[in-house]
């Protein structure tokens, strides 16, 4: 708003994934006197004067006239006006699609300051398509942008805020939807998380059936072959080398798709904490998205059965999955709200999993450690998402992990346990952090 309120005019751009809410933010921002214009796949001519007729509430009988191209048009918008407004094109990269020729039009419009009447706004989906048109250095738009806004998935406590829910709910619940706003209204419409997931995502014909393709048609000719990375990582497989040998192909020919799907945020590379080596041998490909996550772990392997209407049965095994897959959810949601957490006054530096052999080379994994910004603390923790626990144990068995650790030194360990709910006892020296905690920080 502080941006298109300035004298001169600006460009804004807005990009992000497919329903997290972007065509809702700008009308928001936008007034009734402001120009938006949805853009779709019709040919240029016809995108033209589609354009051109949602001008006409500004600018009477502007459609009257032919404009035979995208300069054309855009030179006559600012000869006809007579006050500044806000024209917003929203999907953008569908226009791009049909005249490539568009990004340098504007340069040229913005560079001559032939559009001192009106601010543009363009938004669009495509992250890949919005980031090269405009984060490229060669592309014509490249440095012309006032704002350039990533609209990302809302973190957990927007979540919370937004139902109301108790804390063992939310985290539940964004363990299935994560955070996009319009997956929350659909499961809004439902009594239960239950009836929500059979109903959006279970169901052939629930309408996040077959979310995951219109995801990727937004960003790639073909979406097979993210499709396919993307089961395979659902399944178990999470080594590049079991990926690359599944799919018989050589792994040098997964690490472009592999490095989309990652800066989509769809998934993520996890190696373990203190890592020196930039080797991948020790890297492991996690889902990172909690929807997508959910889609390929239960819906993408039970699609024949879904389709021949065994909802209910598919739903049975999904339940009795369900608190291993949440846990492995609050695993990460715990890792990722470390940095955001005051722990003994001291912060902490982004979390991290580690795994690897201990001093007597024995196999040993942590779920969450992190060293404090001062560098003089050691975040150990675990995380376990169980109603019945025994603490004393955990604690017991996370301090003999840590004398065996091989990278800790002169800092002193932190212990933090991460859990469902507060336990009776607390021992000495034990920090715990419950589903409150980590939503209070996570938004």
């Amino acid at each position: 708003t502080t941006a298109i309120q300035q004298k001169k005019a600006v460009l804004i751009v807005l990009y992000g994934r497919r329903r997290c809410g972007k065509s809702t933010l700008l009308k928001k921002v936008i007034h009734e006197n402001d120009v938006f214009f949805a853009a779709d796949l019709r040919e240029k001519s016809l995108q033209i004067d589609a354009f051109a007729k949602s001008i006409e509430h500004i600018v009477p009988g502007f459609s009257k006239l032919r404009y035979p191209d995208w300069d054309a048009l855009f030179h006559n918008i600012n000869n006809t006006l007579n006050r500044k407004v806000t024209i917003c094109i929203d999907e953008f990269p569908y226009l791009v699609k049909n005249a490539p020729e568009l990004p340098s039009i504007l340069q040229n419009i913005i560079d001559n300051k032939v559009n001192n009447k009106y601010n543009l706004i363009l938004c669009g989906s495509s992250q890949q398509m919005m980031q090269n048109i405009t984060l490229n250095s060669s592309s014509p738009l490249y440095g012309r942008c006032t704002e350039i806004l990533n609209v990302k998935p809302m973190l957990l406590g927007w979540y919370s805020e937004y139902f109301g829910k108790n804390a063992i709910e939310t985290v539940e619940g964004y363990s299935v939807f994560g955070g996009v706003p319009r997956y929350w209204e659909l499961q809004k419409n439902h009594q239960t998380l239950a009836d929500s997931i059979k109903y959006n995502l279970l169901d052939p014909d629930g309408i996040l059936h077959k979310e995951p393709e219109t995801l990727f048609y937004d960003e790639m000719r073909t979406s097979v072959l993210a499709y396919s990375i993307l089961t395979l990582i659902g399944l178990g497989c999470n080594r590049l080398s079991e990926i690359a040998g599944r799919l018989e192909k050589p792994a040098t020919q997964l690490n472009r798709p592999l490095k989309l799907l990652i800066d989509l945020g769809y998934i993520r590379r996890e190696r373990p904490f203190n890592l020196t080596s930039k080797s991948t041998k020790k890297s492991l490909y996690k889902i990172s998205d909690p929807f997508m996550n959910f889609y390929f772990s239960f819906v993408v392997p039970n699609k024949s059965r879904l389709e021949f209407g065994l909802i209910e049965q598919v739903w049975k095994e999904i339940k009795g999955k369900f608190n291993q897959y949440v846990s492995e959810q609050w695993e990460e949601l715990c890792r990722n709200a470390v940095p955001r957490l005051n722990i003994e006054g001291k912060s902490f530096n982004p979390a991290q999993r580690w795994w690897g052999n201990e001093m007597d080379r024995k196999p040993m994994e942590i779920d969450v450690v992190a060293e404090s910004t001062d560098k003089t603390s050691l975040l150990i923790g675990e995380a376990k998402w169980v109603n019945k626990i025994s603490v004393s144990k955990i604690v017991d068995e996370l301090k003999a992990k840590t004398k065996n650790l091989p990278f800790i030194y002169h800092q002193k360990p932190v212990y933090v346990l991460f859990l469902k709910q507060m336990p009776l006892k607390i021992p000495d020296e034990i920090i715990i952090i419950t589903p409150s905690d980590i939503i209070a920080v996570l938004r």
